[in-house]
């Protein structure tokens, strides 16, 4: 993907589209913080479940120099796999919850492209 623009534009509506399916258990929003100034997406959970607070970052999404960093990935399919299914290479996908000496390539951890 050539642009900062057109990544914006992707992980925005990828973000979104968590949002739209209900969460299992208790009384829980599904919300996005969007920052492009500073380029951090966020999808985050709030609400009750029971007598149990909920609040957390179910995904956290950075660009940096061209390249989205996937701080946080709650989500059972993989957000760097929906990513790449949204047309952005895995070159320009960096696993930053990964230790650096554990990052590889990730075409060799999604076995595609």
């Amino acid at each position: 993907m050539d642009s900062v623009d057109a990544l914006r534009t992707v992980i925005e509506r990828l973000l979104t589209d968590h949002t739209v399916v209900p969460y299992a258990y208790g009384e829980i929003e599904i919300l996005t913080v969007f920052d492009r100034q500073s380029d951090r997406y966020l999808v985050m959970l709030t609400g009750w479940n029971g007598v149990r607070r909920v609040h957390g970052c179910l995904i956290h999404l950075d660009i940096r120099d061209g390249q989205v960093w996937v701080q946080r990935d709650g989500t059972e399919h993989g957000v760097a796999r929906e990513l790449v299914e949204a047309g952005v290479s895995p070159e320009q996908i960096v696993l930053g919850f990964r230790r650096p000496a554990d990052r590889r390539p990730l075409r060799t951890l999604l076995g595609c492209c």
